[in-house]
């Protein structure tokens, strides 16, 4: 009969919950967002590879091969190169209108054949830096080969003893969106979980219905599982149509393992964001000192965790501390399962281990709440 009351108990404190969620339609609209737009945002607008970048060639040789280098650089890489005069390199260049401009001298085909190694200037606009690293590179490659094919009838001039095959397992074109729109999902979840979480306890406090559990036939774990469930289940959902509709079916990323398994691997990571969240709930008295307490957690978890900066080059006291992290768990079970198609004996020990802080940061949330309380 105990456990039976503490079912209807949490399931009531959860209604609750939920119908306080409905109402506050600012987090509402940021769920949402978070969710759909924001994860399509995130993952097309910071493209690291090279796209349409606009280019200029100088052409003042004329020769067969300075056509040749020119019509190499085509879409989706390059633009369809513009020819411009030398006059013109400059003031293209400040006004932004192209990002890269090849000058081919004259007498550039013949000093080649000559073997007298003639120069070719590639001018960039480095304000566009990460296009410009990228472009840079591309634009050797490309100039290198033709130049090669052109001389001696082959894309390589050295052939080596051996032949090399690279292959890029799980993202053979090193798309960034594919490697974005799963970052931004577990970051978002991570994000969202703890605001949710913490803003319900804010909110009791603020509205003055923390009085009013005082009064009623409940336990502080009923009140602390209540919110875990209502706010985790809120942002698991949203996780979950994310991954099936905006990553899988508007973006095209291909997922590897069982969206199932990721649910579950999600559902425990909340556990224990939520109960952070309340943790923080319970420290701050308002929701400006809970924005400053969120900035100081959620920003080691994004950016220690392994989901922007490779977990294995950080310093090794680094590493050691973020094991205490939930989200570095989960980064590396959603890495295995979605991308790699890892299942549950690869994953087995983070879900373990999430169970583990998720029980640790519910118990300091629970004895926080019951000294809020008490304290109200």
């Amino acid at each position: 009969m105990k456990f039976r009351a503490l079912d209807m108990n949490i399931l009531q404190l959860s209604i609750k919950e939920f119908r306080s969620l409905w109402h506050d339609k600012i987090l509402l609209i940021l769920i949402i967002w978070a969710f759909s737009g924001g994860i399509y945002v995130a993952s097309t607008a910071s493209s690291q590879e090279l796209n349409n970048a606009p280019i200029a060639i100088v052409d003042e040789d004329g020769s067969p091969l300075s056509k040749t280098i020119g019509n190499a650089f085509n879409e989706p890489y390059f633009n369809k190169p513009a020819y411009i005069d030398f006059s013109e390199v400059e003031p293209a260049l400040n006004s932004g209108q192209y990002t890269f401009v090849v000058i081919i001298p004259s007498g550039f085909q013949s000093d080649l054949m000559a073997e007298k190694q003639p120069t070719l200037q590639i001018n960039i606009d480095a304000t566009q830096m990460s296009q410009a690293g990228i472009g840079d590179v591309y634009i050797q490659n490309i100039i290198g080969g033709e130049i090669n094919q052109f001389v001696t009838g082959k894309l390589d001039a050295y052939e080596l003893p051996v032949k090399l095959i690279v292959r890029n397992k799980y993202n053979p074109n090193l798309t960034s969106s594919w490697f974005g729109s799963i970052m931004e999902i577990i970051n978002n979840v991570t994000m969202l979980s703890i605001i949710l979480s913490g803003a319900a306890v804010i909110r009791e406090r603020e509205h003055g219905t923390l009085e009013h559990l005082l009064v009623m036939p409940v336990k502080p774990l009923e009140i602390v599982l209540s919110k875990v469930l209502a706010n985790g289940l809120v942002v698991l959902v949203a996780a979950t149509l994310s991954l099936v509709f905006i990553v899988q079916y508007v973006l095209h990323v291909p997922i590897k393992g069982s969206v199932y398994l990721f649910v579950l691997g999600a559902g425990l990571h909340l556990f224990a964001t939520t109960s952070m969240g309340i943790f923080l709930g319970t420290i701050a008295r308002t929701m400006p000192q809970l924005g400053l307490l969120f900035i100081l957690t959620v920003l080691p978890l994004q950016m220690l965790s392994g989901g922007i900066t490779p977990y294995e080059s950080m310093p090794q006291i680094i590493q050691n501390i973020m094991l205490i992290a939930p989200t570095t768990h989960f980064v590396n079970l959603s890495q295995a399962i979605l991308y790699r198609g890892g299942g549950f004996s690869i994953i087995w020990s983070q879900l373990l281990v999430l169970v583990l802080i998720g029980s640790v940061f519910l118990l300091s949330a629970v004895s926080r709440f019951r000294a809020s309380v008490a304290n109200a």
